[in-house]
């Protein structure tokens, strides 16, 4: 059912180190100037009639300053799909009252007068919305005269599909590929040895499946088909299958053929449009109709290196190729864009060495047995539910939140010094305290915040762009405490056998705490640590309780 209502809530502990911090950091460190209020209820009340989150928290607490938009048509819902509000004056009136300024669709224009003239919504609420939304304009120049003497007034035609965009679609490509195996570094392939290549699946020369959804008129797509010929000379393709869902097997035979005649193989699957969008969910983790066969048909009859590339937005469960030898290297590249097959050729030879990591937890096909709308983030272990994000995660995985890697091998090493920090904690009378952890809003974070730094070092032969990650780990045992929580991430470029210096800004406030039962951020006292790989770094709280009587 489309617009099904989740009746089971989200809890307070969830909401305040889960949910909301992403929203918070974008108007906070960010500096959105708009939010878009969803579909979806919270805990019964729907989004864009929530004041609490709305104006409360959006606005006073997290200080947005621009305008709340709704999603299309997320005002007609409330009374016409979620019956919240008994007509379309009474949702006009919810949403307006609760902060949100503008509404994608014709709601507010039909329904808005009815209510004023009703006497449910008084003008200077509207008058509210309006100022949220010129300020905007105002800050954008638009009432500063002619908009072609402004900053971009003289962009047209001429600046689209540039050769100064396409390349940074290019290197947005190049970053965002994500090698997840590589037996015996058979990556990169060495033109020398391969003298053909086989390229086969059903996404392996697809022009629209390369851009996902949501997206413009591409240039220039090059498919990774088209790019690996300015390579190879001597290069076959087959389909495979005739489309993503791959229902027949009708076209193995020509794949499995052009494969046992190729140096190398490299087979391009995964999910399209038709498998994976916006109001339209996946019910499976595992790869469409027959498409895992074609894989490993085509892996057994090959001579030599097979490389699998998946191109998908989210994770697939490909456990079969993983642990399959046959299959050597395995490639996750989204849905890249128009330069996706030229950054994936480029990738597959060596002349970019990947440094890409997987932004999400890639689940095994049980997970599908975890209910959808069970919202909890942290496991339980009487009933067996797993949890959910690398966070909390208990269960197997298929690949891990952050993995990739590299042409290159690197080591890390922390140039800070393991180190204490003595927080000072001042309570009121009768305030509820505990010897193992603080309230944050007792504490002077800004006081507290400080840089670790740490050298990269590059044992390749290649230069490489690296994604370093920052994690952080309560070491004791705190009821709700996450595994790891990821800090920070930062690219370096790093040279071939050299060291690269890269540092972080460190607010144990932000970054160590969690969240109790009943929303309260804390800090748990004891010891943490910085982690990036396998190398740590050990930070001690501790606290020197004033209680003021």
């Amino acid at each position: 059912m489309k617009w099904e209502i989740l009746q089971k809530g989200v809890s307070e502990q969830d909401l305040k180190d889960t949910f909301q911090p992403p929203f918070q950091r974008c108007v906070q460190d960010g500096h959105a100037s708009c939010m878009m209020c969803s579909y979806n209820q919270l805990n019964g009340v729907p989004v864009c009639a929530n004041y609490d989150l709305l104006t409360q928290m959006t606005r006073n607490d997290w200080g947005l300053e621009g305008y709340i938009t709704s999603d299309c048509d997320a005002v007609a819902i409330i009374s016409e799909d979620q019956h919240y509000a008994t007509c379309a004056e009474d949702a006009v009136t919810d949403v307006l009252k609760a902060g949100m300024d503008i509404n994608c669709g014709t709601y507010l224009l039909q329904n808005t007068m009815s209510a004023i003239k009703q006497g449910k919504l008084h003008e200077s609420v509207i008058d509210q919305a309006l100022f949220n939304l010129f300020s905007i304009r105002m800050r954008l120049g638009l009432f500063d005269g002619d908009p072609k003497q402004q900053e971009y007034g003289h962009l047209g035609p001429d600046h689209v599909c540039t050769n100064e965009h396409w390349q940074l679609a290019l290197e947005g490509s190049r970053q965002g590929i994500v090698l997840l195996k590589n037996i015996g570094n058979t990556l990169p392939l060495l033109k020398n040895k391969i003298s053909s290549i086989a390229v086969i699946g059903p996404n392996a020369n697809a022009t629209e499946e390369m851009l996902g959804d949501y997206i413009g008129i591409p240039c220039n797509p090059v498919t990774p088909f088209l790019a690996l010929q300015n390579y190879i000379g001597n290069i076959s393709f087959s389909k495979g299958c005739e489309n993503v869902a791959c229902s027949s097997n009708s076209k193995f035979s020509e794949a499995v053929d052009i494969a046992a005649k190729a140096d190398a193989v490299v087979i391009v699957v995964g999910l399209d449009l038709t498998q994976e969008r916006e109001d339209h969910d996946r019910v499976n983790l595992t790869l469409p109709g027959q498409q895992q066969r074609l894989v490993s048909e085509v892996a057994v009859a090959s001579k030599g290196p097979v490389v699998l590339v998946l191109m998908c937005g989210g994770p697939v469960d490909v456990s079969f190729a993983k642990d399959d030898p046959r299959i050597s290297s395995i490639l996750w590249v989204g849905y890249p864009g128009e330069a996706g097959g030229q950054a994936l050729a480029e990738i597959l030879f060596g002349d970019y060495n990947p440094g890409g990591r997987l932004p999400m937890t890639w689940y095994p096909q049980e997970f599908i047995n975890v209910p959808m709308t069970d919202m909890n983030m942290r496991p339980n272990s009487s009933t067996g539910y797993p949890g959910r994000t690398y966070r909390f995660y208990t269960g197997e995985t298929v690949f891990k939140f952050g993995e990739g890697l590299s042409y290159s091998n690197y080591s890390y090493k922390f140039v800070s010094k393991d180190g204490h920090i003595i927080l000072p904690f001042s309570s009121p009378s009768y305030r509820e305290w505990a010897s193992d952890y603080i309230d944050i809003d007792d504490i002077p974070c800004e006081s507290f915040k400080f840089t670790t730094k740490l050298t990269v070092q590059n044992h390749g032969s290649m230069d490489g762009s690296h994604v370093v990650l920052l994690f952080s780990r309560y070491g004791g045992n705190f009821r709700g405490a996450t595994h790891k929580q990821l800090i920070d991430f930062k690219r370096v470029h790093t040279v071939a056998g050299k060291a690269t210096d890269v540092s972080f800004l460190v607010n144990p406030c932000k970054h160590f705490g969690t969240a109790m039962e009943d929303g309260r951020r804390v800090l748990a006292i004891g010891n943490h640590e910085l982690m990036v790989g396998e190398t740590r770094l050990s930070v001690s709280l501790k606290t020197n309780f004033l209680i003021r009587l």
